[in-house]
């Protein structure tokens, strides 16, 4: 007897959504877009062209994060330079397209680097390893930003506190990563932690299925995701060197994103307010890691007014900013991550 062949597959599924997220995200964006357009009369376009290789090597910089510490594990397969430049413009691809702070890109993070045989754990640990670099440095050069802004004496006496709230923000996260390190790194630490998921997320199901499915998750799968990330993190504790290359280009990274902001506000004639972007990615990046899509470009503008920039200035450059990369975003990663998710990703 013939197969019975499925009516819709679960790619087609997911490119179909994602058409549909990457719509609501322009029509959200939709009236920022058309005050761009605008204003873009206004930039300096040799400035502003910068932009494109900056936007491209800062993809590079990110894919490097990753892709310099898996050369050193075993049973994974090797990255070409090519590969590491289009997985990272996938990556940010869906980091803009689905609005869901940074676990839609740990998702596909997980299932892109699957293929080459790094299991869910150790894609996990990289993630939060990017994350945990990039806030040192977020907070490293906001301190540096604000020792040169109260030099200056460049801050509003009613804007003071913004400055050890971004300092603040950015130690919270760091105490939470290092509270992530310290449960990962023992083996009974971690035996309870997935026990202690499973038996949420599975307590929940039941509540919402009002009893009709009792589990979510099998344990086993779930004590190997978190087995995973504890072997991962007990090796780089053994071998730290192998987090030197990581860390380096997590300073490129960082440093990148800073300079998106500064390369607009440069091509607007305000390249003065570098120390100012430095604060506001250093709240931004807060907000991007754990919140959706659109409230770093919110914690950017309101830093920016908070610590004197005017409303139309800082309003011009994080919405020129955001439309910009949004939409070398789509142009660069949507047909890398259409072959992503058809499978065809290995195609030359």
């Amino acid at each position: 007897m013939a197969k019975k062949q499925k009516w819709i597959s679960f790619r087609t599924i997911m490119m179909f959504l994602t058409v549909i997220l990457v719509g609501w995200v322009v029509y959200q964006n939709w009236p920022d877009i058309i005050e761009t357009f605008n204003h873009l009369g206004e930039a300096n376009w040799v400035v502003l062209l910068a932009l494109i290789p900056e936007q491209l090597f800062m993809y590079y910089a990110c894919g490097q994060i990753f892709f310099s510490y898996l050369k050193h594990r075993k049973n994974v397969k090797k990255f070409t330079g090519a590969e590491i430049m289009r997985i990272s413009t996938e990556l940010n691809f869906v980091n803009h397209a689905v609005p869901a702070g940074g676990i839609g890109g740990l998702a596909f993070l997980t299932y892109r680097l699957g293929q080459y045989g790094v299991s869910a754990g150790q894609a996990s640990f990289l993630y939060l390893f990017r994350y945990a670099v990039t806030t040192v440095i977020n907070y490293a050069q906001a301190l540096v930003a604000i020792v040169v802004l109260l030099v200056l004496n460049a801050v509003p006496s009613e804007a003071m506190w913004i400055l050890p709230v971004a300092l603040l923000m950015n130690m919270g996260v760091f105490f939470f990563l290092c509270f992530v390190v310290y449960i990962a790194s023992s083996s009974e630490r971690t035996e309870f932690f997935s026990k202690l998921v499973a038996k949420v997320l599975n307590g929940v199901v039941k509540v919402i299925t009002f009893g009709r499915k009792g589990q979510l998750m099998r344990y086993n799968r779930i004590s190997k995701y978190f087995a995973d990330i504890h072997d991962s993190v007990r090796m780089a504790k053994e071998n730290k060197r192998y987090l030197k290359r990581p860390a380096m280009w997590g300073v490129v990274y960082s440093l990148c994103e800073v300079g998106t902001y500064w390369i607009v506000a440069w091509s607007l004639g305000r390249p003065e307010l570098l120390p100012i972007i430095m604060v506001g990615e250093a709240i931004g990046s807060v907000f991007d890691g754990i919140v959706p899509y659109g409230l770093y470009e919110l914690g950017m503008a309101g830093v920016m007014i908070a610590l004197g920039v005017d409303f139309p200035t800082a309003t011009i450059v994080t919405v020129m900013t955001r439309v910009m990369t949004l939409v070398f975003t789509i142009a660069s990663g949507s047909y890398p991550y259409y072959k992503a998710i058809r499978g065809k990703q290995n195609d030359r």
